[in-house]
């Protein structure tokens, strides 16, 4: 066969034939623009709030680091740091902490960082620069200066007191005057400020420790950056390996702790990747794309059917199916090269507008707009592919057609094949609007399907949208955030590393008077913390695996060894007690059993309690005791301490403190007094200890056999709610009185809670619902395409209906019926879909989000009807309207030329 170059001719026809269609082009370019956008909007959004998301993480986590290998010696951060696995490392040295104020509601470490740390660690000075070697200086935030007072100025001196071997027994107070070097703006998403030295003040500072095996001071850490933020652990996990250590087995004596930053969410999708992950982004894309199909498939179906036509007569002067393939593509990629770029511009701004809002929304300090070029790449190439999978099939449509099929074609136009007894019935009953308007839907069955998904999708997005949003449930997060107005403490109670731990944080009754002063208090009660010695006693392999998450088979064998033993083989063991009042116990989750002997002091009774994992589930291996066990709790009134290597008794325990030498305590003058387990229970982590011990287990007991047994009343919360019209009066009165009257203390809210609650929940409505609208458009785009094209392509027809006595509003009655049925089908379909889909969207958030309660809502679908209607009404008519300003004769010739 002789081969033509007709390449140009074909791009000449596909060019030409475009031309002629401008209502065609502009509906294709904007269905184009649509999807772009869709695709734009998506990954802007996506790649912004994940860079945002993670920078806040960084700044929570303490650096962008992508892992730590913890609490080594100097020779082994040598050591480490020659892996070939690792791209980049620094070094930190802790040194202390200030706990007393001014820094009582703030969270300050003193350490020494390694100079190509501080931008990682976000202390790269504003002004100044760090500390130099064999200095007085150190540099810090404008925080820890102002509550110092002291102005932000290179030079300025500042005198710092802060604990050396904090949270330990010989924690030591150490007071030192520094030269400002340089110093950076406070950021309020980091959660510790940083009071950085050098290193030989440093280690001078860490030769006064007292070297306890629990104490911070001294140890190094070494931060590692790889080549990649995916597989953090599995690298880290292979440095310890390449160099002879581990980290599965505690009590092995190669162990070493490690720590992975959380705040990668590539680490986190390598972490949690497996097939339902990966099915889950699939189908996202899917979606995604099936979104933009729908409008664009549509566009060029319409688009070919309208022209078969003239396809017919090219085909009769030699074009090959080929070729028409060919000239549908080409005007494909010249409307995308419109199209695209139109969306992409509009989807990026749309996204970094609604960037900022989801951000804030999230009660995230800092938000950051992503310029990746690769949203464009990927936005561009995916509505490519959209476009082209959506021009294949009216392509081969177009290819496969017959000339004379093409002259003859009407839509939906070919003859059926009917029974008698269809054609009986259909002869019975006549022909009525509704019924021509729904045979006129069936004729082309393809365009209705795919106009109904189109409209069907955008109500179902915003039914899950509206499901999810109001499937959060306050109720189940408060109760795990503790569901009061209130809790009032001592400001150390709710810093990041506080807590409750001597008496000198108690809340003392003139602030309790104070506050029950103010009207407006429903009801209240008092958690007393432990401030005296207690113990228990458990099984020795309990306590190893208590000890053993944190230290050393070395160590755990001297404390096991140091440690008081029953005769029954018992041994002694630390406790974390509470002593509740009847409200605070009314906010307990109770797993077994019940409370009521708690509340009543004649009875020897306790609670046991259990912790929870991030998923809100009970972590039953957390306490021994349970329901009907007896539980022995010593109250000792007199300690004696000793050297753990000999058992020989301290008399100068200040002496000891300051030594080398490794120390316990146990009891001397005691009480034992056993209890019974009543329940076992859950303790909302608001108004918990807020840390845990190595070794202990959390009780609890009533308030007044608390008091009675340990001889002490020292409140460590107190807890109340007030009425409704109260609230509001009652957080500005706290606000003021902690801040003026009584600036030691501190408290948190109801509110606080119900804010972080809301603006997650505000999150997904917004991102829903701007993804409900866009793929909206795509709906009510593609119905509009389709009515238009619908009348169009059908003139000729309906002039010969009205021809024959076919009234105008009659045409028009039929018309919105069709209209209305497209809109109607679509929400049937979208109830239908609602109703099986929902459960199963409901049971898979409820997975994710513990406080998630699926309800099965239609609101949304009776929301969009009175929308839809208006649609199938108003849009029929305002084209039958443009169609019918030329005579019956006009159409009748002009549909034959």
């Amino acid at each position: 066969m002789m081969k033509v170059s007709n390449g140009g001719c074909v791009r000449h026809l596909g060019i030409r034939s475009m031309a002629a269609a401008r209502t065609r082009n502009i509906v294709a370019v904007l269905a184009i623009a649509l999807t772009t956008l869709l695709f734009t909007f998506l990954f802007t959004i996506a790649a912004s709030i994940n860079y945002s998301f993670q920078q806040e993480n960084f700044r929570q986590a303490g650096g962008d680091f992508h892992g730590t290998i913890k609490e080594l010696t100097w020779e082994q951060v040598e050591e480490m740091r020659t892996d070939p696995l690792i791209r980049e490392d620094f070094a930190r040295m802790f040194v202390g902490m200030p706990a007393d104020p001014p820094f009582n509601k703030s969270h300050v470490e003193v350490s020494y960082l390694e100079p190509a740390a501080a931008p990682h660690y976000f202390c790269q000075p504003a002004e100044g620069f760090l500390p130099q070697e064999g200095t007085d200086e150190a540099a810090t935030d404008t925080r820890v200066l102002a509550l110092l007072g002291v102005e932000p100025k290179v030079g300025a001196k500042f005198t710092l007191s802060f604990y050396l071997d904090e949270n330990t027994p010989s924690r030591k107070l150490v007071t030192r005057t520094f030269t400002l070097s340089g110093w950076w703006e406070y950021d309020s998403a980091i959660v510790a400020s940083n009071v950085l030295l050098p290193r030989s003040a440093a280690e001078e500072l860490c030769a006064l420790s007292s070297d306890d095996p629990y104490s911070m001071t001294g140890v190094w850490n070494l931060d590692m950056m790889f080549q990649n933020d995916l597989h953090i652990e599995e690298n880290v996990l292979q440095v310890l390996e390449n160099h002879g250590y581990q980290h599965d087995d505690l009590l092995a004596e190669n162990y070493l702790r490690i720590g992975v930053n959380w705040g990668y969410s590539g680490a986190q999708l390598s972490n949690a990747f497996d097939v339902t992950t990966l099915m889950a982004i699939v189908v996202l894309l899917l979606l995604i794309i099936f979104t933009g199909y729908l409008i664009i498939y549509n566009v060029f179906q319409i688009s070919v059917t309208n022209d078969i036509r003239f396809y017919g007569l090219l085909k009769t002067i030699g074009t090959t199916g080929k070729q028409l393939k060919r000239i549908i593509r080409q005007q494909a990629l010249l409307l995308s090269l419109i199209g695209i770029p139109i969306g992409l511009l509009l989807g990026f701004i749309i996204g970094n507008k609604l960037t900022p809002v989801i951000m804030s929304q999230l009660s995230y300090k800092n938000t950051f707009v992503s310029f990746n070029p690769l949203i464009f790449i990927g936005a561009a190439l995916f509505a490519l592919l959209t476009v082209f999978l959506s021009c294949a099939r009216p392509g081969r449509m177009a290819a496969k057609v017959s000339p004379v099929e093409a002259v003859r074609y009407t839509e939906g136009g070919a003859p059926k094949k009917t029974g008698k007894r269809a054609a009986a019935r259909s002869g019975e009953s006549g022909a009525s609007l509704p019924k021509m308007a729904w045979a006129n839907l069936g004729r082309s069955r393809g365009k209705t399907v795919v106009t109904v998904l189109s409209l069907t999708l955008a109500v179902v997005l915003a039914t899950i949208t509206y499901t999810f949003s109001t499937g959060f449930d306050m109720n189940k997060y408060l109760a795990h955030m503790a569901d009061v107005d209130f809790i009032l403490g001592d400001a150390a109670y709710f810093q990041t590393s506080g807590g409750f731990r001597t008496m000198d944080e108690a809340v003392p009754e003139e602030i309790i008077s104070d506050v029950n002063a103010r009207s407006g208090i429903e009801e209240s009660g008092r958690i007393y913390g432990g401030v005296s010695a207690m113990k228990q006693f458990v099984t020795e392999d309990w306590l190893r695996m208590g000890y053993g998450m944190y230290n050393s088979p070395e160590t755990v064998d001297e404390i096991i060894a140091g440690t008081s033993r029953l005769p029954s083989g018992l041994l002694e063991a630390g406790v974390q007690m509470y002593g509740m009042e009847d409200f605070p116990l009314s906010l307990l989750d109770v797993l077994e059993g019940d409370l009521a002997p708690l509340s009543d002091p004649s009875q020897k009774a306790i609670a046991a309690v259990y912790l929870s994992d991030d998923y809100n589930s009970t972590q039953w291996d957390s306490n021994w005791a349970k329901l009907g066990d007896t539980v022995t709790i010593r109250h000792v009134t007199e300690m004696e301490y000793f050297y753990r290597d000999t058992g020989e008794i301290i008399e100068d325990l200040d002496a000891a403190i300051e030594g080398t030498r490794t120390w316990g305590e146990r009891a001397k003058v005691y009480e034992d007094v056993d209890y019974t387990v009543c329940a076992l229970v859950r303790i909302p982590s608001s108004i918990s200890y807020r840390y845990r011990v190595l070794g202990c287990d959390d009780f609890i007991l009533g308030a007044e056999r608390f008091r009675q047994d340990t001889g002490t009343d020292s409140v460590m919360t107190y807890l109340f709610n007030t009425t409704d019209e109260a609230e509001p009066d009652m957080e500005a009165f706290l606000a003021e009185y902690t801040e003026s009257v009584q600036p030691l203390y501190d408290y948190e809210s109801r509110a606080t809670y119900v804010a972080e609650f809301e603006s997650f929940r505000s999150m997904f409505l917004t991102m829903g619902g701007a993804l409900s609208f866009i793929i909206g458009l795509v709906g009510v785009l593609n119905f509009v395409n389709a009515v238009l094209t619908g009348i169009l392509t059908r003139k000729r027809e309906l002039a010969v209906l009205q021809s024959v006595g076919m009234t105008g509003k009659q045409l028009k009655t039929m018309l919105v019926f069709e209209g209305l049925y497209y809109t109607l089908l679509s929400l049937l379909v979208s109830l239908v879909m609602t109703v099986v889909l929902g459960p199963l969207v409901g049971s898979a958030a409820g997975d994710i989000f513990w406080f998630f309660t699926y309800r099965l809502t239609v609101t949304p679908i009776l929301l969009v009807l009175p929308v839809f209607l208006a649609l199938g009404i108003v849009v029929p008519l305002l084209v039958y309207r443009s169609v019918a300003r030329h005579t019956i004769v006009e159409r009748l010739r002009e549909a034959e030329t």
